[in-house]
């Protein structure tokens, strides 16, 4: 169960909008500790952003300069995962996969925290922590991704990722203060939480839903093709063999050596099937995708019969 500061859920916002902008991705990384059965995330800092120019900086040796300088400070230093922002939820990759093996391998409690700066600035905090099921981690380390292996591991896409629930727990100090804000915040802007108007998230979920399906089709089309191509090789070997067999049998009778022993599998060498990890974060992907369309919709029809109710009762 993590428990995040709001000083770690403010320096994730401060990062995005000061380096983020639009698709651009930003990440961190998280430091604290574990209490009992607890992930304390009490602070954290940025990686920085570097262009190709900068081919000489070091990543890693940033982060150790960096929880060296906080060790020296008394500050919780101990690195317990990893932040990342996402776009219109578009985080399941084969990127965020490796980093989050990486990082779970060395340190089992890690949890990668995944921000989504659209739905925040809707008006409610998107924060949500994931981890690696331990299938998924099996599967990492033995490095056996062809179908064949992950049907034996007998995963699918809603078995990669294990959602943690976070808890952000502020001071009395803060939650006064919060209060504080929220007296003096206007009626106006508490009006907006009843807008009625989807704006262009929903249509631009949509869109990101469709690329993904198009990718997923690609992928179905390209494993359709190793199937056909795997079962043709298959009857192609099937018949050289009856072959060979019948030529053999003539040459018994004929009081002839049968003919030499042939390698079969250098002669018909097996096609290389597609790699499943894809097909799966994609499947993912578009998981992701349909569960927040099903949010987003689902709040805009709590709206509309609002709406309707009150119109009736006028």
């Amino acid at each position: 169960l993590p428990v995040s500061l709001p000083k770690v859920v403010l320096k994730i916002i401060k990062h995005y909008q000061e380096e983020g902008q639009g698709s651009e991705v930003v990440q961190g990384v998280l430091l604290g500790l574990v209490v009992d059965d607890r992930l304390e995330i009490t602070n954290c800092f940025p990686f920085p952003q570097h262009t190709e120019d900068d081919a000489d900086f070091d990543e890693v040796q940033y982060q150790m300069e960096m929880m060296r300088s906080l060790r020296h400070v008394n500050i919780d230093h101990l690195h317990v995962g990893w932040y990342q922002s996402t776009y219109y939820g578009s985080f399941v990759s084969r990127a965020l996969l490796d980093s989050q093996f990486s990082y779970q391998h060395a340190i089992e409690e890690s949890v990668v925290l995944i921000y989504d700066p659209i739905k925040t600035a809707q008006g409610s905090l998107s924060l949500k922590a994931y981890r690696l099921t331990p299938k998924l981690m099996e599967i990492c380390k033995e490095k056996d991704f062809t179908p064949e292996g992950l049907k034996k591991a007998n995963i699918g896409f809603e078995h990669m990722f294990e959602e943690v629930p976070i808890v952000i727990k502020n001071s009395h100090l803060i939650s006064v203060l919060m209060w504080e804000l929220e007296d003096k915040s206007t009626v106006a802007d508490k009006h907006e939480l009843l807008n009625l108007s989807s704006s262009n998230h929903l249509e631009k979920s949509l869109q990101l839903l469709m690329d993904r399906v198009d990718d997923m089709s690609q992928d179905i089309v390209k494993y359709n093709t190793y199937s056909r191509n795997l079962s043709k090789q298959q009857q192609q070997k099937h018949q050289y063999l009856q072959r060979r067999q019948q030529e053999n049998a003539q040459r018994q009778s004929r009081g002839e050596p049968p003919l030499p022993e042939e390698d079969i599998t250098k002669m018909f060498k097996p096609p290389q099937p597609p790699p499943r990890m894809d097909t799966l974060l994609i499947a993912g992907q578009i998981n992701n995708y349909c569960q927040n369309v099903k949010e987003f919709t689902s709040q805009n029809l709590g709206k509309l019969f609002m709406a309707e109710a009150l119109q009736g009762h006028n």
